[in-house]
C-alpha cells in the first residue's frame, strides 16, 4: 500500500498472491492489522538551519516524491513506524548482520543477532526467502513454518538460527543467493543477511 502523492488523501493498494487467493476464495479480506513505514524518507534532509524559519525545516521532506505500492518483501516495509516513549534516547538496532554468509553444500552456519540499545533478552523472527538455496533451523532443531508453495520459511521465538546450505552442483537453477530477514520481536529492530550458496563455486 502506498500514498500516491502528498496533496490528496489517495491510497494505492495492491494485493499479494496470498491476498488475491483469499479474496477469490472468501470474497473479503477481513483486514485486522496493518503497519506504516517511511522507507522513502531521508531525515537528513530535515533542515533546522532553513533561513525562512521552523515552518520550513521539513519543506524538502514534504515535497519529496513518494513510492508507489509494490510487493518486493526485501525492499518494502523495511523501516516501520511505531509508537514509543517521546523521550526515548536511542532506537534499538540489530548488530552483526552486515557480512554476507557464503557456504558450501552441507554447511550449517549460525546467524545470532544482537540488539543494540536494548539488552540481551530479545527473541527474533527469521525469514529465509528462497529455500531452494538454503533452509534454516532453530537452535533446538525448530523448522518453523513454510509458505504455501514451500519457497520461504519462517522461524519465530528463537535467539538464533542455523543456515543449512543445499547442494546445487547438479541443479538447473541459476539462483544461488537469497536473503534471511531478521526482526526483533520486542523492539521491532530489523536487518537482513545475504546468503550465498557456493556449491557451484561462483563465490570466493
Amino acid at each position: 500500500m502506498g500514498f500516491l502523492d502528498n496533496t490528496t488523501i489517495t491510497i494505492d493498494a495492491i494485493l499479494t498472491r496470498k491476498g488475491r487467493e483469499k479474496l477469490a476464495r472468501e470474497g473479503n479480506l477481513d483486514i485486522t492489522k496493518y503497519a506504516f513505514a517511511d522507507d522513502e524518507i531521508d531525515y537528513n534532509l530535515y533542515d533546522v538551519s532553513h533561513p525562512n524559519g521552523s515552518s520550513f525545516y521539513g519543506a524538502v521532506l514534504e515535497n519529496m516524491p513518494l513510492l508507489e505500492a509494490f510487493i518486493d518483501e526485501t525492499q518494502v516495509m523495511r523501516y516501520k513506524l511505531f509508537t514509543a516513549d517521546k523521550d526515548l534516547p536511542t532506537l534499538a538496532t540489530l548488530g552483526t548482520l552486515s557480512t554476507p554468509q557464503i557456504g558450501d553444500a552441507g554447511d550449517s552456519k549460525e546467524i545470532a543477532p544482537t540488539t543494540n540499545n536494548y539488552g540481551t533478552d530479545e527473541l527474533y523472527t527469521f525469514t529465509i526467502l528462497n529455500t531452494d538455496v538454503a533452509t534454516i533451523s532453530g537452535p533446538n532443531g525448530e523448522q518453523g513454518s513454510f509458505s504455501k508453495n514451500g519457497r520461504s520459511q519462517v522461524i519465530k521465538d528463537v535467539r538464533s538460527v542455523n543456515v543449512n546450505y543445499k547442494n546445487l552442483t547438479n541443479s538447473a537453477t541459476t539462483i544461488s543467493t537469497t536473503v534471511v530477514l531478521v526482526a526483533g520481536q520486542t523492539t521491532g529492530a530489523n536487518g537482513s543477511v545475504v546468503i550465498q550458496n557456493n556449491s557451484k563455486g561462483q563465490f570466493a
